[in-house]
């Protein structure tokens, strides 16, 4: 006689057995900032703590490139070295800004964990940012000192703030060989990161993300090997090796793989460089890759290269994130790459730190185009204008609460306050819907945003570019469907009175450039001499502009 087991009854027993009380992944419910939350009783209460751990693991790899390797214990001496120097040649406190202005590197990822577990405050800028958005960094973030490669240094040359280049990083890092581990007595609620959004009202805001944060992000994915263990996964999560191929100014690849991988003993395979499919499959093989996070712009080009030269036999887990897929794509990534046949997907957001929610294949098997439930630890609902909770399959706002939240935005009470509101729910801005099942879908993202290739645009921060060039009397930004990078910047522009229409596009282009990162700058363009359309309150009705020629 056959028993069927229900699959997901049996998943949450078994998180019931590792999350119960006396459990090693215990819950229990506190309060944090005012409100009650959800978190593991055994984390680590500082970053300091996560380092000092890490020397148990010893001369295994931590950070393995096409380059150079770096084990574990050489990886604390370097961090150790870097922040004593840090503190005692350049005068870096607790609580003091520091600035990573730098493509991935290891030495970014040795200044975060110097500056983090000192109790100072890594603040990680956008490595596509212009001069000038550099700038608005330096004067927001105050960072004492900021630690960047030749690309931005000279980007930087005129910066009242020191600058240390990834040179003048290897040499301080190694030049205490007999540093101790750096520690700080901060508080849980202290803040350890600062990560920059793209601004929805035209500048940058910076997520300010604790200490307590991060640790609750380790944990959970800490829990997360223990829950594939539990099923029957006989990998130890040392032997994992994880694929670090976005950048490190992301809460993927900085939160949700340098962080805990330090914490678990697995090593992380450092691509150095743009996104091109072959060094990338060098490394996969290098490093034996067993998992990889890939925005769909990255996945997609996958499937257009010849990977049969590779040996991808190490791959065993690939998922999606950062920026929209559609079930389309999954299946083909299903049919078309072997390693991606138990695909898994994700929505989250910068202010979240992690996953708001994951989606297995099953979920997606069950529901295409699902986001899937939210992960332990995540309140989640879906709000309607009243503020209330809205029934299954009716849309509404998605809010969640959870120990991952961040503390707020940088020296921005106000932008703070919209979004994380009573009881501390953040307000993603993000509209959804909730199935029987409790699995979240996603029907707009706050609603003018542009996603292209993993990067956020907000066009009120390239709008408001524009609008000062003398040409412009006014315009609107918008995506626009790019079948590469998901979607494109397009800008409908009205040339003001008297301006040479002959050659506006590129000058406009040139001067964007200067402004703006360069994924923030339109490539598509329409010149009309026609007014845009507006509402009764002056507003632009976006649906009613075209950019088709």
């Amino acid at each position: 006689m056959t028993t069927q087991t229900d699959p997901r009854l049996a998943a949450q027993q078994v998180v019931a057995g590792l999350t119960g009380p006396g459990a090693p992944f215990e819950l229990v419910r506190e309060e944090v900032l005012g409100a009650p939350v959800t978190l593991f009783a055994n984390r680590r209460r500082a970053l300091h703590e996560v380092l000092a751990d890490s020397v148990q693991h010893g001369d295994r790899p931590f950070i393995v490139s096409l380059e150079e390797e770096l084990s574990f214990a050489k990886h604390a001496a370097q961090v150790s070295s870097l922040a004593q120097a840090l503190r005692e040649e350049h005068g870096v406190r607790q609580g003091d800004r520091v600035a990573i202005a730098a493509a991935n590197t290891t030495e970014w990822i040795l200044t975060f964990w110097a500056v983090t577990s000192m109790g100072a405050i890594a603040v990680g800028f956008n490595a596509w940012w212009s001069a000038r958005e550099l700038g608005y960094g330096l004067e927001h973030a105050e960072p004492v000192l900021v630690v960047a490669d030749d690309k931005r240094r000279a980007l930087l040359a005129d910066s009242p703030v020191p600058v240390l280049g990834l040179d003048d990083v290897r040499r301080l890092a190694a030049a205490h060989p007999d540093a101790p581990l750096p520690s700080a007595d901060v508080a849980e609620d202290d803040p350890a990161v600062i990560l920059y959004t793209s601004g929805t009202s035209g500048r940058p805001k910076g997520a300010t993300h604790s200490h307590r944060n991060l640790c609750s992000v380790i944990e959970y994915h800490r829990m997360s090997d223990a829950l594939m263990a539990a099923f029957g996964d006989p990998t130890d999560p040392r032997d994992r090796s994880y694929l670090l191929v976005m950048p490190l100014f992301h809460i993927g690849s900085l939160h949700n793989l340098v962080a805990p991988r330090l914490a678990t003993g697995s090593k992380v395979a450092l691509h150095l460089g743009s996104f091109q499919v072959d060094p990338v499959m060098r490394l996969v093989e290098k490093a034996r890759v067993t998992n990889w996070g890939a925005v769909p712009t990255m996945a997609g080009r996958l499937l257009e290269a010849d990977l049969s030269a590779y040996d991808t036999s190490s791959l065993r887990a690939f998922s999606l994130a950062s920026a929209p897929s559609s079930p389309q794509l999954k299946e083909r990534l299903r049919t078309g790459l072997p390693f991606a046949s138990a695909l898994v997907d994700s929505y989250g957001l910068t202010e979240s730190c992690t996953a708001v929610a994951v989606a297995t294949p099953m979920d997606l098997a069950d529901t295409p185009g699902t986001l899937g439930r939210p992960i332990v630890g995540v309140e989640l609902e879906v709000r309607g204008a009243d503020g209330q909770p809205v029934p299954a399959g009716v849309e509404g706002e998605i809010c969640v609460r959870s120990a991952y939240n961040m503390l707020g935005y940088w020296k921005d009470d106000v932008a703070t306050a919209s979004s994380l509101r009573e009881g501390r729910w953040l307000h993603t801005g993000d509209l959804g819907t909730l199935d029987e099942q409790g699995r979240v879908s996603l029907s707009s993202r706050r609603s003018d945003l542009i996603i292209r290739g993993g990067e956020n645009v907000y066009p009120a921060e390239v709008e408001g570019v524009l609008t000062d060039h003398p040409d412009v009397a006014e315009c609107i930004v918008m995506g626009v469907t790019h079948p590469d990078l998901g979607q494109e910047v397009g800008a409908v522009v009205v040339p003001a009175p008297g301006a040479a229409v002959d050659g506006l596009e590129e000058r406009l282009a040139a001067y964007a450039s200067e402004q703006l990162a360069y994924f923030k700058v339109p490539t598509r363009w329409k010149l009309t001499p026609h007014p845009l359309p507006r509402n009764a309150t002056g507003k632009v009705v976006r649906r009613e502009v075209a950019l088709e020629r």
